[in-house]
Protein backbone atom coordinates (compact mmCIF):
# COMPACT_ATOMS: atom_id res chain seq x y z
CA UNK A 1 0.00 0.00 0.00
CA UNK A 2 2.99 2.40 -0.08
CA UNK A 3 1.81 3.57 -3.50
CA UNK A 4 -1.41 4.75 -1.89
CA UNK A 5 0.44 7.06 0.45
CA UNK A 6 2.36 8.64 -2.40
CA UNK A 7 -0.72 9.22 -4.52
CA UNK A 8 -2.64 10.68 -1.59
CA UNK A 9 -0.36 13.71 -1.94
CA UNK A 10 -2.32 14.61 -5.08
CA UNK A 11 -5.53 15.51 -3.24
CA UNK A 12 -6.24 17.27 0.01
CA UNK A 13 -7.99 15.73 3.02
CA UNK A 14 -10.91 18.12 2.94
CA UNK A 15 -12.86 18.77 -0.28
CA UNK A 16 -14.67 21.63 1.40
CA UNK A 17 -11.74 23.48 2.88
CA UNK A 18 -8.84 22.88 0.50
CA UNK A 19 -5.89 20.57 0.54
CA UNK A 20 -2.99 20.06 2.88
CA UNK A 21 0.01 20.63 0.67
CA UNK A 22 3.54 19.72 1.62
CA UNK A 23 2.92 17.01 4.18
CA UNK A 24 5.40 14.17 4.56
CA UNK A 25 3.48 11.14 3.35
CA UNK A 26 5.84 10.46 0.48
CA UNK A 27 8.91 10.84 2.64
CA UNK A 28 7.54 8.40 5.19
CA UNK A 29 6.69 5.64 2.74
CA UNK A 30 8.50 5.93 -0.61
CA UNK A 31 7.13 3.99 -3.56
CA UNK A 32 9.20 0.99 -4.61
CA UNK A 33 10.24 0.91 -8.25
CA UNK A 34 11.42 -2.58 -8.94
CA UNK A 35 10.20 -5.38 -11.17
CA UNK A 36 6.50 -6.10 -11.59
CA UNK A 37 5.49 -3.78 -8.77
CA UNK A 38 6.92 -0.81 -10.65
CA UNK A 39 4.80 -1.62 -13.68
CA UNK A 40 1.65 -1.99 -11.60
CA UNK A 41 2.41 1.22 -9.75
CA UNK A 42 2.83 3.14 -12.99
CA UNK A 43 -0.51 1.86 -14.30
CA UNK A 44 -2.27 2.70 -11.06
CA UNK A 45 -0.68 6.13 -10.92
CA UNK A 46 -1.62 6.86 -14.52
CA UNK A 47 -5.27 5.95 -13.93
CA UNK A 48 -5.46 8.00 -10.72
CA UNK A 49 -3.83 11.03 -12.33
CA UNK A 50 -6.30 10.74 -15.20
CA UNK A 51 -9.23 10.60 -12.81
CA UNK A 52 -7.98 13.67 -10.96
CA UNK A 53 -7.53 15.53 -14.24
CA UNK A 54 -11.08 14.59 -15.24
CA UNK A 55 -12.31 15.99 -11.94
CA UNK A 56 -11.25 19.45 -13.05
CA UNK A 57 -12.95 19.18 -16.44
CA UNK A 58 -16.05 17.11 -15.76
CA UNK A 59 -16.74 15.84 -12.20
CA UNK A 60 -19.75 13.82 -13.35
CA UNK A 61 -17.59 11.90 -15.82
CA UNK A 62 -14.92 11.35 -13.17
CA UNK A 63 -17.63 10.02 -10.88
CA UNK A 64 -18.72 7.50 -13.51
CA UNK A 65 -15.11 6.50 -14.29
CA UNK A 66 -14.41 5.86 -10.62
CA UNK A 67 -17.55 3.77 -10.14
CA UNK A 68 -16.53 1.51 -13.02
CA UNK A 69 -12.96 1.26 -11.77
CA UNK A 70 -14.13 0.42 -8.26
CA UNK A 71 -16.30 -2.44 -9.51
CA UNK A 72 -13.42 -3.96 -11.48
CA UNK A 73 -10.49 -3.74 -9.06
CA UNK A 74 -9.25 -4.73 -5.62
CA UNK A 75 -6.58 -3.59 -3.18
CA UNK A 76 -4.85 -0.27 -3.75
CA UNK A 77 -6.63 0.27 -7.08
CA UNK A 78 -10.03 -0.05 -5.43
CA UNK A 79 -9.05 2.26 -2.56
CA UNK A 80 -7.91 4.92 -5.03
CA UNK A 81 -11.07 4.48 -7.08
CA UNK A 82 -13.08 5.18 -3.93
CA UNK A 83 -10.92 8.22 -3.21
CA UNK A 84 -11.54 9.66 -6.68
CA UNK A 85 -15.23 8.72 -6.46
CA UNK A 86 -15.63 10.44 -3.11
CA UNK A 87 -13.86 13.56 -4.34
CA UNK A 88 -16.00 13.69 -7.49
CA UNK A 89 -19.17 13.21 -5.45
CA UNK A 90 -18.06 16.07 -3.17
CA UNK A 91 -17.62 18.35 -6.18
CA UNK A 92 -21.17 17.41 -7.20
CA UNK A 93 -22.50 17.94 -3.65
CA UNK A 94 -23.55 14.28 -3.48
CA UNK A 95 -22.56 14.14 0.15
CA UNK A 96 -23.99 10.72 1.07
CA UNK A 97 -22.19 9.16 -1.90
CA UNK A 98 -18.98 10.93 -0.96
CA UNK A 99 -19.21 9.76 2.63
CA UNK A 100 -19.80 6.16 1.57
CA UNK A 101 -16.85 6.20 -0.85
CA UNK A 102 -14.41 7.70 1.66
CA UNK A 103 -15.59 5.34 4.41
CA UNK A 104 -15.09 2.38 2.05
CA UNK A 105 -11.58 3.61 1.24
CA UNK A 106 -10.75 3.69 4.94
CA UNK A 107 -12.26 0.25 5.58
CA UNK A 108 -10.23 -1.29 2.73
CA UNK A 109 -6.93 0.31 3.76
CA UNK A 110 -4.77 -1.98 5.95
CA UNK A 111 -4.66 -1.02 9.61
CA UNK A 112 -0.92 -0.37 9.53
CA UNK A 113 -1.50 2.45 7.00
CA UNK A 114 -2.75 4.67 9.81
CA UNK A 115 -2.11 8.00 8.10
CA UNK A 116 -4.12 7.04 5.05
CA UNK A 117 -6.94 5.75 7.24
CA UNK A 118 -6.95 9.03 9.17
CA UNK A 119 -7.26 11.06 5.99
CA UNK A 120 -10.11 8.92 4.65
CA UNK A 121 -12.00 9.15 7.96
CA UNK A 122 -11.57 12.94 7.95
CA UNK A 123 -12.93 13.12 4.40
CA UNK A 124 -15.91 10.92 5.29
CA UNK A 125 -16.63 13.00 8.38
CA UNK A 126 -16.47 16.22 6.43
CA UNK A 127 -18.93 14.86 3.86
CA UNK A 128 -21.27 13.79 6.67
CA UNK A 129 -21.06 17.27 8.16
CA UNK A 130 -21.89 18.82 4.78
CA UNK A 131 -24.92 16.53 4.47
CA UNK A 132 -26.28 17.73 7.81
CA UNK A 133 -25.58 14.51 9.72
CA UNK A 134 -23.76 16.02 12.69
CA UNK A 135 -23.91 12.83 14.76
CA UNK A 136 -22.43 10.71 11.97
CA UNK A 137 -19.79 13.34 11.31
CA UNK A 138 -18.78 13.47 14.97
CA UNK A 139 -18.14 9.73 15.08
CA UNK A 140 -16.11 9.69 11.85
CA UNK A 141 -14.07 12.72 12.87
CA UNK A 142 -13.35 11.15 16.26
CA UNK A 143 -12.00 8.12 14.35
CA UNK A 144 -9.90 10.41 12.17
CA UNK A 145 -8.45 12.13 15.20
CA UNK A 146 -7.62 8.84 16.89
CA UNK A 147 -5.95 7.51 13.73
CA UNK A 148 -3.98 10.73 13.31
CA UNK A 149 -2.84 10.60 16.93
CA UNK A 150 -1.66 7.01 16.48
CA UNK A 151 0.20 8.05 13.35
CA UNK A 152 1.78 11.05 15.12
CA UNK A 153 0.25 13.33 12.50
CA UNK A 154 -0.60 16.48 14.50
CA UNK A 155 -1.79 18.67 11.62
CA UNK A 156 -4.45 16.20 10.54
CA UNK A 157 -5.35 15.57 14.18
CA UNK A 158 -5.97 19.31 14.49
CA UNK A 159 -8.06 19.45 11.31
CA UNK A 160 -10.19 16.53 12.48
CA UNK A 161 -10.64 18.14 15.89
CA UNK A 162 -11.68 21.45 14.32
CA UNK A 163 -14.34 19.81 12.16
CA UNK A 164 -15.45 17.63 15.07
CA UNK A 165 -15.99 20.80 17.11
CA UNK A 166 -18.36 22.06 14.41
CA UNK A 167 -20.33 18.82 14.65
CA UNK A 168 -20.43 19.00 18.45
CA UNK A 169 -21.76 22.57 18.37
CA UNK A 170 -24.51 21.43 16.00
CA UNK A 171 -25.29 18.68 18.50
CA UNK A 172 -25.49 21.28 21.29
CA UNK A 173 -22.49 19.89 23.14
CA UNK A 174 -20.43 23.07 23.56
CA UNK A 175 -18.15 21.87 26.35
CA UNK A 176 -17.02 18.92 24.25
CA UNK A 177 -16.63 21.24 21.26
CA UNK A 178 -14.38 23.51 23.30
CA UNK A 179 -12.28 20.50 24.35
CA UNK A 180 -11.92 19.54 20.67
CA UNK A 181 -10.76 23.06 19.83
CA UNK A 182 -8.24 22.89 22.68
CA UNK A 183 -6.87 19.79 20.98
CA UNK A 184 -6.79 21.59 17.63
CA UNK A 185 -4.91 24.61 18.93
CA UNK A 186 -2.50 22.44 20.93
CA UNK A 187 -1.67 20.05 18.08
CA UNK A 188 -1.34 22.78 15.44
CA UNK A 189 -0.83 26.08 17.28
CA UNK A 190 0.15 27.93 14.10
CA UNK A 191 -3.16 27.29 12.27
CA UNK A 192 -5.39 30.36 12.69
CA UNK A 193 -8.65 28.49 12.00
CA UNK A 194 -8.64 26.70 15.33
CA UNK A 195 -8.08 29.93 17.24
CA UNK A 196 -10.84 31.71 15.32
CA UNK A 197 -13.38 28.97 16.04
CA UNK A 198 -12.25 28.81 19.64
CA UNK A 199 -12.80 32.57 19.99
CA UNK A 200 -16.26 32.25 18.42
CA UNK A 201 -17.31 29.47 20.78
CA UNK A 202 -15.91 31.22 23.85
CA UNK A 203 -17.86 34.33 22.84
CA UNK A 204 -21.06 32.29 22.62
CA UNK A 205 -20.32 30.91 26.08
CA UNK A 206 -19.92 34.52 27.30
CA UNK A 207 -16.29 33.94 28.27
CA UNK A 208 -15.19 37.21 26.71
CA UNK A 209 -11.66 37.61 28.18
CA UNK A 210 -10.72 34.15 26.88
CA UNK A 211 -12.42 34.87 23.58
CA UNK A 212 -10.39 38.07 23.27
CA UNK A 213 -7.12 36.19 23.86
CA UNK A 214 -8.06 33.58 21.24
CA UNK A 215 -9.06 36.15 18.60
CA UNK A 216 -5.83 38.06 19.15
CA UNK A 217 -3.91 34.86 18.45
CA UNK A 218 -5.99 34.22 15.33
CA UNK A 219 -5.33 37.76 14.11
CA UNK A 220 -1.60 37.36 14.64
CA UNK A 221 -1.53 34.11 12.65
CA UNK A 222 -3.98 35.14 9.92
CA UNK A 223 -4.07 38.94 9.72
CA UNK A 224 -5.60 38.99 6.24
CA UNK A 225 -8.66 36.84 7.09
CA UNK A 226 -11.78 39.04 7.09
CA UNK A 227 -13.66 36.47 9.20
CA UNK A 228 -11.22 37.20 12.01
CA UNK A 229 -11.98 40.91 11.79
CA UNK A 230 -15.71 40.24 11.96
CA UNK A 231 -15.31 38.06 15.03
CA UNK A 232 -12.95 40.52 16.72
CA UNK A 233 -15.60 43.20 16.33
CA UNK A 234 -18.32 41.02 17.84
CA UNK A 235 -16.18 40.22 20.86
CA UNK A 236 -15.31 43.89 21.28
CA UNK A 237 -18.88 45.17 21.07
CA UNK A 238 -20.14 42.57 23.53
CA UNK A 239 -17.38 43.64 25.88
CA UNK A 240 -18.50 47.25 25.70
CA UNK A 241 -15.56 48.35 23.51
CA UNK A 242 -17.53 49.99 20.73
CA UNK A 243 -14.60 51.95 19.28
CA UNK A 244 -12.57 48.74 18.91
CA UNK A 245 -15.54 47.01 17.27
CA UNK A 246 -15.93 49.82 14.76
CA UNK A 247 -12.22 49.69 13.95
CA UNK A 248 -12.33 45.93 13.39
CA UNK A 249 -15.33 46.11 11.06
CA UNK A 250 -13.89 49.05 9.12
CA UNK A 251 -10.73 47.00 8.62
CA UNK A 252 -12.80 44.18 7.09
CA UNK A 253 -14.29 46.60 4.56
CA UNK A 254 -10.82 47.93 3.71
CA UNK A 255 -9.29 44.46 3.54
CA UNK A 256 -11.96 42.69 1.48
CA UNK A 257 -14.12 45.24 -0.35
CA UNK A 258 -17.06 43.84 -2.28
CA UNK A 259 -17.12 40.55 -0.38
CA UNK A 260 -19.91 39.08 1.78
CA UNK A 261 -17.71 39.70 4.83
CA UNK A 262 -17.47 43.39 3.94
CA UNK A 263 -21.25 43.58 3.52
CA UNK A 264 -21.70 41.97 6.94
CA UNK A 265 -19.26 44.43 8.49
CA UNK A 266 -21.16 47.30 6.88
CA UNK A 267 -24.38 45.94 8.37
CA UNK A 268 -22.87 45.80 11.85
CA UNK A 269 -21.60 49.37 11.54
CA UNK A 270 -24.98 50.58 10.28
CA UNK A 271 -26.60 49.19 13.39
CA UNK A 272 -24.18 51.26 15.45
CA UNK A 273 -25.25 54.31 13.50
CA UNK A 274 -22.37 54.40 11.03
CA UNK A 275 -22.97 54.09 7.29
CA UNK A 276 -20.19 53.36 4.79
CA UNK A 277 -20.95 53.56 1.09
CA UNK A 278 -19.65 50.39 -0.55
CA UNK A 279 -21.21 51.02 -3.95
CA UNK A 280 -23.61 48.29 -5.04
CA UNK A 281 -26.02 46.92 -2.43
CA UNK A 282 -24.97 43.77 -0.63
CA UNK A 283 -26.91 40.90 0.93
CA UNK A 284 -29.54 41.36 3.61
CA UNK A 285 -28.31 43.07 6.75
CA UNK A 286 -27.16 40.84 9.62
CA UNK A 287 -28.72 40.63 13.06
CA UNK A 288 -27.79 43.39 15.50
CA UNK A 289 -24.30 42.92 16.99
CA UNK A 290 -25.70 42.34 20.47
CA UNK A 291 -27.52 39.25 19.17
CA UNK A 292 -24.53 37.66 17.52
CA UNK A 293 -23.53 35.64 20.59
CA UNK A 294 -26.17 33.14 19.47
CA UNK A 295 -24.15 32.16 16.40
CA UNK A 296 -22.45 28.83 16.01
CA UNK A 297 -18.77 28.58 15.08
CA UNK A 298 -18.38 28.89 11.33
Amino acid sequence: MSLLLALLMQVGPNPLAGGMQGDDLVRDRPVRRDGVEAGNAELTSAWFEGCLAQLEEDPARANAMAQIRRSETTGTDRVLANLCLGTAASRLALWDDARAAFAAARAETPEDEVRARARFAALAGNAALASGDAAGAEGLLALAGADAARAKYPVLEAIAATDRARALVALQRPDEALAALETATTRAPDRPEGWLLKATLLRRLERLPEAQAAIERAATLGPSDPATGLEAGLIAVLGGREAAARASWRSVIDLAPGTPEAATAQGYLAQLGENIDMGSPGPAQPSPPQQQQQEQPR
